[in-house]
């Protein structure tokens, strides 16, 4: 699993409103032209974009501070300027210049900045917050009004994506600061902003198209114009609205709406909805990442380090009846990266069940009918797809070609520190990106993150490690969608993890909608959205 940030993980409790509310919301919004409403189920816990890492906040957050960098429309593969002019790295890939535009200026009118880039970034890293990984073993520097410089420590050519993300969003350093705000070495303790910034008083904080007017962690979150928006781009609402509601609610919404969006529906959901004619219903993979592991630590399992065993599991598996498991819209995983991602590996080079080879192997491997524990998380669930269901499939198609499996599941939070701790033999696991670039994989690598979890200490192959030296280093993007799909086809060759599925992310607009498509990184871009 991944690095488990805490929202990305959708663990926080969510607050259920009333059916009844909701539709007596619905009818009053219909009423209003100028407004977009989106649904969604809330898990966010501030506006404040250094403080933020929800998938609701980057909504809000997304229309609100402008980024270095950004994307468009679903491409998260490939980051575009927007506060930058341009930018170049240098070839250790642990230095960023960034020329920033000069007709920028925030919502009161203030022009932004190189001072407020290296202020935001320095709050960010110094809130010691949610999202300041982000930046681990980055310095920012200004270079004149208009530049700027990050310094990694280490090679970073994940850099670009970052900087994209929301929890990067430039704010208005002086007025950040009249309201309490720092970015000193102790702004975790001494930072008092974040109130204002969860409230309608924030105006002025962001640049971008949209302020926001009403701030609820329980209800709903309300964006009107930025009047003062310096770029082409201007706000096409006079409100976006964004509401918590739970599934079963964005449901009924969503039929009953115009100018709609609905963001948490369930595969079995979509499919009573796909032919009616005012709805946009799009079924796509989402970014996260089911897998298989087993351990190479002998000191944990005899078993699971037998390259032959390995190799039984990986071709014993029958992939399109573990799809199935997710739905429509799901697909088979062929490598640790997601199909939308830089260096993903196309399907033709997915793995295929080989029954015949699978029961070779299981021979080769001598363990006969000896038993093997496989251990998941009972209690979850990710895009519709419970871990228990999945584990009940991967065990039967084991079975079914001579493995003794048993099934060990366990509280997340019990099952999740013992894979941290690297003692799982056997596991089910997933991993959702931290930011969409390939480079979040490297931990699947000999002596990484995730790796190591599974036994696998830095020295094991060093051919695949130093394939992951040179993928750090390299910012080419052809260069680099080679190289990782190189280390992918490696991975699936000799490694211990086993690619599953991608579920399902469903993702529902009404028609009369322009461009509103569903963005791994921030949900939805409303500043892209229109009506048509």
């Amino acid at each position: 699993m991944k690095r488990l940030r805490s929202a990305r993980l959708a663990l926080i409790p969510v607050v259920a409103i009333a059916v009844a509310v909701a539709a007596q919301g619905a009818t009053a919004r219909s009423s209003a032209g100028g407004t977009l409403v989106i649904d969604r189920s809330f898990e966010i816990k501030t506006a404040d974009p250094q403080r933020a890492f929800e998938p609701t906040a980057s909504i809000v957050n997304r229309a609100v501070f402008d980024t270095l960098l950004t994307y468009k429309g679903a491409d998260v593969a490939h980051p575009v300027p927007q506060l930058a002019e341009s930018y170049t790295a240098s070839k250790d890939a642990k230095t960023f210049t960034f020329k920033l535009k000069k007709n920028v200026h925030f919502a009161d009118g203030t022009p932004l900045t190189s001072a407020d880039v290296v202020f935001s970034f320095n709050r960010l890293i110094n809130l010691k917050g949610n999202p300041s990984f982000l930046l681990a073993d980055v310095s920012v520097a200004a270079k004149g009004k208009y530049g700027v410089v990050l310094k990694s420590k280490v090679p970073n050519t994940a850099l670009p994506a970052i900087l994209a993300n929301t929890s990067l969003g430039i704010v208005n350093s002086k007025l950040v600061k009249a309201h309490g705000g720092t970015d000193a070495a102790d702004a975790d303790k001494t930072d008092k902003a974040e109130q204002w910034f969860n409230s309608g008083n924030s105006v002025g904080a962001g640049s971008g198209p949209y302020v926001l007017k009403q701030y609820s962690t329980t209800s709903q979150l309300v964006l009107q114009p930025n009047a003062k928006y310096w770029g082409p781009n201007k706000a096409k609402w006079s409100s976006v609205v964004v509401r918590n509601m739970i599934s079963a609610t964005q449901l009924i919404n969503i039929q009953r709406g115009s100018h709609e969006v609905a963001i948490d529906l369930a595969s079995d959901q979509a499919q009573g909805i796909r032919k009616n004619k005012k709805l946009k219903v799009s079924l796509t993979p989402s970014t996260w990442v089911f897998w298989l592991f087993a351990n190479n630590n002998k000191d944990i399992s005899q078993i699971t380090p037998n390259k032959h065993f390995q190799n039984a599991v990986r071709y014993a598996i029958d992939y399109r009846s573990v799809v199935g498991v997710a739905g429509p819209g799901a697909i088979q995983a062929p490598g640790i990266i997601p199909n939308m991602f830089l260096g993903s590996l196309p399907q033709k080079m997915r793995i295929n069940q080989n029954v015949a080879k699978a029961k070779s192997e299981l021979a080769a491997s001598g363990i006969g009918s000896t038993k093997i524990t496989l251990e998941f998380p009972s209690d979850l669930t990710i895009n519709g797809v419970p871990f228990a269901s999945m584990a009940q499939k991967v065990q039967a198609n084991l079975q079914s070609v001579g493995f003794n499996v048993e099934l060990a599941g366990a509280p997340v939070g019990t099952w999740l520190q013992k894979y941290r701790d690297g003692k799982m033999a056997f596991g089910l696991s997933l991993w959702g990106p931290d930011y969409p670039d390939p480079a979040d994989y490297l931990a699947f690598l000999p002596g990484k993150l995730v790796g190591t979890r599974a036994g696998w200490p830095a020295g094991s192959d060093p051919p695949l490690e130093k394939l992951g030296d040179q993928a750090l280093v390299t910012t080419n993007a052809k260069a680099r969608q080679k190289l990782y799909q190189q280390i992918q086809q490696k991975l699936n060759a000799d490694g211990p993890f086993f690619p599953l599925i991608q579920p399902t992310q469903v993702f529902v607009a009404t028609t009369d909608l322009k461009d509103a498509v569903f963005n791994p990184v921030y949900q939805i871009d409303v500043t892209q959205v229109s009506a048509k």
